[in-house]
């Protein structure tokens, strides 16, 4: 019974595939601007604020509650008010101390929440830190290497390629001559 469902399927010519229009959705949709980053419009507002640097779940979450913002609700329906007013929100930080990224705050002793490039800015600064008074995090992170315990027997390899098991390459044999030697 196999052979012959084998030979019905080789008689049968292939179907040509056709690839999916590489157009994706969001940018078919407004793109709106918050908090110099751009937001595709046809994002529910819960998952288009995260997509801000240093916006989380939880933080798009607690927005969404303050403002009074239904979830589900596109973003390119929000007025420029609408905008600002999240934009205040972000920027007042009133947020439960357990959702904020910057608790007790080495240089200000303060609890923040940092958004957009000074987050980058701010995470540059600690590392830069932790190299100079020479931790062990420090250390582990001028050498590449995981800072949270990690094993590394097995990942966190570095070249990879030049590993065991790699063939080398044969010098190509030279043509033999004609000539008497």
């Amino acid at each position: 019974m196999e052979e012959k469902q084998n030979k019905e399927i080789r008689g049968k010519k292939p179907e040509i595939i056709k690839k999916p229009n590489l157009v994706s959705k969001e940018e078919t949709g407004r793109i709106i601007r918050i908090m110099q980053t751009d937001v595709p419009g046809n994002k529910n507002i819960y998952a288009g604020l995260t997509r801000i640097k240093g916006i989380s779940w939880a933080i798009s979450n607690a927005i969404c509650l303050k403002a009074e913002f239904d979830k589900k609700r596109k973003i390119e329906s929000l007025s420029k008010e609408e905008i600002q007013k999240i934009e205040e929100i972000v920027k007042e930080g009133n947020f439960p101390k357990y959702l904020l990224n910057r608790r007790n705050d080495f240089s200000t002793g303060k609890d923040s929440h940092v958004f957009g490039s000074n987050l980058d800015i701010s995470r540059e600064m600690d590392i830069k830190r932790l190299k100079k008074i020479r931790s062990w995090r420090g250390w582990r992170h001028a050498l590449g290497q995981p800072t949270r315990g990690q094993s590394t027997k097995a990942h966190f390899r570095a070249n990879r390629k030049r590993g065991v098991g790699m063939k080398v390459k044969k010098p190509a044999a030279s043509a033999p001559s004609g000539g008497k030697e």
